[in-house]
């Protein structure tokens, strides 16, 4: 199942989605559950959300109960933005550095998260700002201290992300302004809607591409992580609870402009594209913050 968020003119609601050729066609799941969740994150955090929606899609689909609105991030508001980093070995092999030994954890706030259609925002201090395609897993349960056997049990679903950094500010600053170079806003888009996890057979081996302007820069496997998902998992949940709607970007492959000579850094007017297998086109257009 496909789900999506969108602006419709009765205000904020949940779509499912079929998706031909990347045009996308919403379906009014609340003409068949009027008491669903108008959120992903409620949905999935009320006993057997997810098992509703299905219902619901199912029958505004066959209905044909299209709806239409504006595509945002699937979960605009996410209690969590975990992020991984260096979590691919041809990425490791491409920036020179070691395989770290356990997973590299940081964070961005929510306020980074933006959807598939809008825009991503260069601050003005900022000139050297990188794109990085990442798999994002969606948490659709509460979990803490889990093992990695029962770690893919907590995942609601998958979608594509894009961890925009400025790497003036991330590693080009004095000592480093890790966080402010992360999550400006806008940089973190994703999209343009949640795959549930029954649909992914396995999301460690997924084809993961990202093209800007046409040319593609980024294509790898996530069968190439350093740390497989519920590795990711199991570790962070030692030390915090994991709830419905975090979000977690798993990491990226190889292709970053900055490893690149010259490098590579978004502009505006750019167009950057992100394919994961399964997963959609997540479309962004590059802007300069006025």
């Amino acid at each position: 199942m496909k789900l999506a968020t969108i602006q419709t003119e009765n205000g904020i609601q949940v779509a499912s989605v079929i998706d031909q050729d990347n045009k996308l066609t919403f379906f009014d799941l609340s003409a068949f559950d009027e008491s669903l969740p108008r959120s992903l994150k409620g949905i999935l955090a009320v006993e057997g959300g997810l098992e509703r929606a299905k219902a619901a899609a199912e029958q505004a689909q066959q209905a044909d109960r299209q709806i239409t609105g504006t595509l945002l991030a699937p979960i605009p508001s996410p209690g969590k933005v975990l992020c991984i980093g260096l979590n691919y070995r041809d990425h490791a092999e491409e920036t020179g550095m070691p395989f770290p030994d356990e997973p590299v954890c940081f964070s961005k706030f929510s306020s980074s998260v933006t959807g598939s259609g809008q825009p991503i925002r260069i601050p003005s201090v900022a000139r050297e700002v990188d794109y990085e395609a990442e798999l994002v897993a969606v948490i659709g349960k509460t979990c803490r201290n889990v093992t990695q056997a029962d770690a893919l049990n907590y995942i609601a679903g998958y979608m594509n992300g894009h961890d925009v950094s400025a790497r003036d500010w991330q590693i080009g600053r004095p000592g480093g302004q890790w966080l402010l170079g992360k999550t400006a806003d806008t940089f973190a888009p994703t999209g343009p809607y949640l795959v549930t996890a029954d649909e992914i057979k396995d999301a460690n081996s997924l084809s993961i591409k990202l093209t800007l302007n046409g040319e593609v820069l980024q294509n790898s496997n996530t069968d190439k992580f350093i740390f497989t998902i519920e590795q990711v998992i199991a570790f962070v949940s030692q030390i915090l609870t994991l709830e419905p709607g975090d979000i977690i970007f798993t990491g990226t492959p190889p292709g970053v402009g900055m490893a690149r000579k010259p490098p590579v850094y978004l502009q505006p007017e750019d167009q950057a594209c992100i394919e994961i297998q399964g997963l959609g086109m997540l479309h962004n257009t590059v802007e300069a913050w006025d």
